[in-house]
């Protein structure tokens, strides 16, 4: 047996159990009879239980080579790349959407000349499903909470004097995906920008939107047509794009934990791959575009080590489920937001420490890209104010704070190497009961997923509302007659009218007999399970408005209706 400082190592775990009991015996007991601890029992945001004090007798039988290893090599749990930050520093993605393409187009000029180094679109809700500016059910939410983008003239606007051959853009956008991918191509096509070096991201889970988002319109079976007809086609043509962004963090946006949130992302993943290779895709073709969105919550130490086991889970799967070789295809690289749902609409400058704390636990965890939430935003679309806020967080972190300076600084640290593996383990559990239950799609049909959901949010909420779990200024530290002092953003009431405007002049002015014609086109291929995004790249070219293509769409696929399992 191995000797280390003339002690083998049963020998060494030994001497530190016997020490110890007698720190338990002799130092920890006396003093907590004179001073108890706060309460009886700590555990994690997601119910992992806590312990005092971590030592070498919690990680005995660990293993560096197999369970931490060096970054940029298998199982990639120190990091995706061996220099990390050292060589260059997450992109600082700030998310900017609201009102008219031209509205959002000078927030993100704002943000460029501020220092944010990527771009990221939020659209509004009738975009994210589908709907056009003049439809009934858009009545009121136009713009509002995101931008308003109908037609390939929108989408021009929007990029106006953004160099889109050098800035990488990532678009929050989920079934017309393709539709708005399309139009990004056509744009791309029409400056004479090469497709190959266009980079950029589409938060394109479909599957996630039947458990948590809702902004869902067909049902699974086309989810998953469109997502492979997508993916095929960003390998063959975008290189640099990746098709599909496979989002936790609307799962816990709904109340989901962090298991839960990494389990369920990465069972639609394995859904995903597991489709594409049905197709015929080889997995190193595809593979190394896959990447993923997470949250980063309010509790620290749990959030860096779920990111750790993200990574590490996701290596072991595509290494040996899916027998993938490209190093590339084993990496886990992801976009983290702070938590939307941390943010209190109660003494909202308190946002600014909690958005601190998780970008914090983001860049600590090895993100490759962040947006930091505005202190504002449990109230309203940020304000520019807030943003720039947002984005100096961020700033400070990579420039002053120094944690770049060296990879993983918390690796091998007792606690957060067990908390690693108590998270991989739980996480291992939920992916091995969805595989029980027959996969991704009869757990949505069983309502499996979204009841779960809903039992870690109801504990949540009952913890926050007993005052278990502090809420700084909301059930402790509260102030009465609270004034606001904050101003906050208002999105012109009048944007609507003008969008609908601007979508009317449109339909005037382009060939609508073209439009029609290729609309039957797309009918076609859709019926036949043919590629899509050919027939969709010509029809926004044309300028036909995604309500259209989406119309046609639902004609052929149907739309989805939940099953309500509650």
């Amino acid at each position: 047996m191995e000797k280390v400082n003339d002690l083998s190592k049963e020998e060494q775990m030994n001497e530190i159990k016997k020490g110890f009991m007698e720190w338990e015996q002799h130092t920890l007991e006396p003093f907590m009879e004179k001073k108890p601890e706060r309460k009886e029992e700590f555990y994690s945001l997601s119910g992992i239980p806590i312990k005092r004090l971590y030592t070498p007798l919690d990680v005995k039988d660990f293993d560096y080579n197999q369970d931490l290893g060096f970054p940029g090599e298998f199982p990639y749990t120190r990091g995706v790349y061996p220099t990390m930050y050292r060589g260059r520093v997450w992109t600082h993605r700030q998310i900017a959407g609201f009102g008219t393409a031209k509205d959002t187009n000078e927030r993100f000029r704002f943000l460029s000349e501020q220092g944010q180094t990527g771009l990221s679109v939020d659209f509004d809700h009738p975009t994210l499903i589908g709907l056009a500016s003049d439809d009934a059910l858009s009545i009121g939410e136009v713009g509002m909470v995101g931008v308003a983008i109908d037609s390939l003239e929108d989408m021009e606007e929007l990029f106006e004097g953004i160099d889109i051959g050098q800035v990488s853009t990532s678009m929050t956008i989920n079934f017309p995906a393709p539709i708005l991918f399309a139009m990004y191509l056509a744009m791309a096509k029409k400056r004479g920008v090469d497709w190959r070096k266009l980079a950029g991201t589409l938060q394109f889970d479909l599957l996630k939107e039947f458990i948590a988002q809702k902004t869902y319109v067909f049902p699974p079976e086309a989810a998953l047509q469109l997502s492979q007809d997508v993916i095929q086609f960003a390998s063959e043509n975008v290189p640099r794009w990746n098709p599909i962004n496979v989002c936790g963090y609307h799962i816990r946006d709904a109340g989901g934990n962090a298991i839960q949130e990494i389990a369920f992302a990465l069972s639609a993943a394995t859904t995903y791959v597991e489709t594409a290779l049905e197709a015929g895709l080889k997995v190193d073709d595809f593979a190394p575009r896959l990447s993923f969105f997470f949250i980063s919550q309010i509790d620290f130490f749990e959030e860096l080590a779920k990111f750790r086991a993200a990574r590490r889970i996701w290596a072991k799967l595509m290494r040996e489920k899916y027998s993938a070789k490209k190093p590339e295809s084993l990496r886990l690289r992801f976009h983290c937001q702070t938590a939307g749902s941390s943010l209190t609409a109660k003494q909202p400058m308190n946002n600014i420490i909690r958005t601190t704390l998780e970008a914090l636990a983001a860049v600590l965890g090895g993100a490759q890209s962040l947006h930091t939430n505005g202190m504002d935003e449990a109230l309203a679309v940020p304000s520019e104010e807030a943003m720039q806020l947002a984005l100096r967080t961020q700033q400070i972190i990579a420039e002053e704070s120094g944690v770049v300076n060296t990879i993983d600084p918390l690796g091998g640290s007792y606690f957060i190497e067990t908390l690693t593996n108590q998270i991989e383990e739980k996480v291992w559990g939920y992916l091995e009961e969805i595989n029980r239950r027959g996969g991704y799609v009869q757990c949505v049909q069983q309502g499996y997923f979204e009841q779960e959901i809903a039992k870690s949010a109801y504990t949540l909420e009952r913890e926050k509302t007993s005052g278990e779990r502090t809420v700084v200024g909301v059930n402790k530290y509260k102030i009465e007659n609270e004034i606001l002092t904050i101003n906050l953003m208002k999105v012109d009431p009048e944007v609507e009218k003008r969008q609908i405007e601007r979508l009317n002049r449109l339909k005037e002015k382009r060939d609508n007999k073209k439009v029609e014609l290729l609309l039957a086109r797309i009918r076609q291929a859709a019926e036949s399970k043919a590629p899509l995004m050919p027939h969709l790249i010509e029809a926004v070219e044309a300028y036909t408005t995604e309500g259209e293509i989406i119309g046609v769409l639902k004609e052929v696929f149907g739309e989805y209706q939940d099953p309500g399992v509650f």
